[in-house]
Formats: structure tokens, C-alpha cells, sequence
């Protein structure tokens, strides 16, 4: 009874009954034991005992009579972050290239931690890669978002660079590296754009010019969107590009893509990437 509310007319509910079915409309009326629910078709009565689920959405999100669900994964492009920010107490797990477990989660609306680890089998956990990447959200509005964040990794330094990893490396001479950056996402959800500058740094040594990262989004169906995401970096003529496409549910997406570089060094038609994104 307390998920139970009349909506405002810019806003539209799916309702779940214990049978599978999904109507989509708006309540118009509560009873103590069922509700009158109003849809394309009509209104119809409904058990209360029988509603498993009720979700209020905005209206935009109701297409050609089809719940359009909001797209799982609007806090980053491929590697790169938006400046959309998770909601408290919602979080994802990652997995990039299979290799690059993480997370990230939103320990307040304008505060998120992400973090995660390198997974290489023969490497040993003192030798891999670790990252954290902090994110603070400094404007949320509905199209407008803007971001301060870092990603800062430690990285193993090996004596001699003809030493495989599995050689290990000195316990006290890993690298610290990252990248501190700004980025602004213009848009909805939907159809966004999103451009960011960072100073990459080792050591404490941060860099004289900054890269660049522009990307975007469009949603393209029910289930699949368009990613680019492209960057720009300080002494390197050939700039990296990557586009592909993004399928999603309710809680998942899966990223399919390719990553070049436009000049002598690009490889047609280009070097596949992969990730996946869990949302809870």
C-alpha cells in the first residue's frame, strides 16, 4: 500500500500483477482492497493482493504504448565517465575486456567511488594493476551535468623491461599514475553529449597540457544505443576513436566496439573492445 499513489500528469506507472502481465497507464483511484487503474484500453480493477511491482516513470519514457526503460549504464561511455553521477546507495559492477573486474557506487547523489583490479591468471595479486576512481558531482541538472573525478592506479615498475610480470617487481617501487579530470554531459539520458579534459600524472609529476575526451550517446531502440567515445593527447598526432553499440536491459549492458586511430597507425577496421555492466 505505501508504493500505492495517484501520479501527476506528467508522469505515467508500469504495474506488474502476480501472473507476468504488465499493464502500463496511471492509477486514478485506491481502494482498501484493489485500485482502478487507467490504460490506453480503459480502466480496469486490480486486486491489490495481485500487483508484484509498481514503477512511476516519466512520461517521455512510454513510447508507441512501450515502456522505454531508462538505459542502465548513463555514467560512462566505453572507459571514459560522464558527468552523471549514481544515485545514493545504487552501484554497478564491471568487467572490462574480461581482465578489469570493478565497481562503483554512490555514496551520496553527488559523491561516487568506483575501484578495481587487474586479473591477469599467471600474474601474481602483489602484481597486478589496482585503480580507485572518486567522482564528485558539482551540477545535476536534467540536461546539463558537470563533474570533478580522478582515476588514480598503482602500477607495477619492473627492474628491467625484458622481465615478465610474473618476475614480480620491488615492493616498494610501484608506480602511482592517474588521470585528474572535468567533464561536462549535455543532453538527456537518451541522446547526450559529453566532452572532459584531464592531466594525466606519474609520481606526483603532472603533465604540462591536458588530454582531451569527446563522446556521446543515442539511443537507437528498446534495448540498443550508439557509443562513441574519442580522445585527443598532448604530443600525439594521431588522435583514438572508438564507436559501437550498447545492448541493455533493466539492470545490464553489454558494450561492443572498436578502437582506432585515425592516421599511419590505424588497423582496419580497428581492435575490438568488450565490457559489461551490472547494475544493483
Amino acid at each position: 500500500m505505501s508504493q500505492l499513489a495517484i501520479p501527476d500528469s506528467t508522469q505515467i506507472q508500469v504495474l506488474e500483477t502476480t501472473d507476468g502481465s504488465t499493464n502500463i497507464g496511471r492509477i486514478v483511484e485506491i481502494g482498501t482492497e484493489e485500485i482502478a487503474f487507467k490504460t490506453d484500453h480503459g480502466i480496469i480493477h486490480i486486486p491489490i493482493s495481485k500487483i508484484k511491482h509498481i514503477e512511476t516513470v516519466s512520461a517521455d519514457l512510454i513510447r508507441k504504448g512501450e515502456f522505454w526503460f531508462p538505459n542502465p549504464n548513463i555514467t560512462r561511455l566505453f572507459f571514459a565517465p560522464t558527468a552523471r553521477m549514481l544515485k545514493q546507495g545504487k552501484g554497478y559492477f564491471a568487467d572490462y575486456y574480461l581482465f578489469f573486474p570493478g565497481f562503483a557506487y554512490g555514496i551520496t547523489d553527488r559523491v561516487t567511488l568506483g575501484g578495481g583490479l587487474s586479473i591477469f591468471p599467471t600474474v601474481d595479486i602483489n602484481d597486478q594493476l589496482f585503480f580507485i576512481a572518486p567522482k564528485f558531482g558539482l551540477i545535476q541538472e536534467k540536461t546539463l551535468s558537470l563533474a570533478l573525478g580522478a582515476l588514480l592506479m598503482r602500477i607495477p615498475r619492473y627492474e628491467d623491461e625484458e622481465v615478465s610480470p610474473d618476475a614480480g617487481f620491488q615492493e616498494d617501487d610501484p608506480e602511482v599514475a592517474g588521470i585528474l579530470y572535468g567533464v561536462t554531459t549535455f543532453g538527456q539520458p537518451d541522446a547526450s553529449l559529453t566532452a572532459g579534459l584531464g592531466y594525466g600524472f606519474v609520481d606526483g609529476n603532472l603533465a604540462d597540457r591536458p588530454m582531451v575526451m569527446i563522446g556521446g550517446e543515442k539511443r537507437l531502440t528498446r534495448r540498443t544505443a550508439f557509443v562513441t567515445e574519442n580522445w585527443i593527447f598532448p604530443g600525439i598526432d594521431e588522435p583514438l576513436i572508438s564507436y559501437g553499440i550498447r545492448f541493455f536491459g533493466k539492470r545490464l549492458s553489454v558494450d561492443l566496439g572498436l578502437i582506432n586511430v585515425i592516421g599511419e597507425g590505424s588497423i582496419f577496421p580497428g581492435v575490438p573492445y568488450i565490457d559489461f555492466v551490472v547494475q544493483f
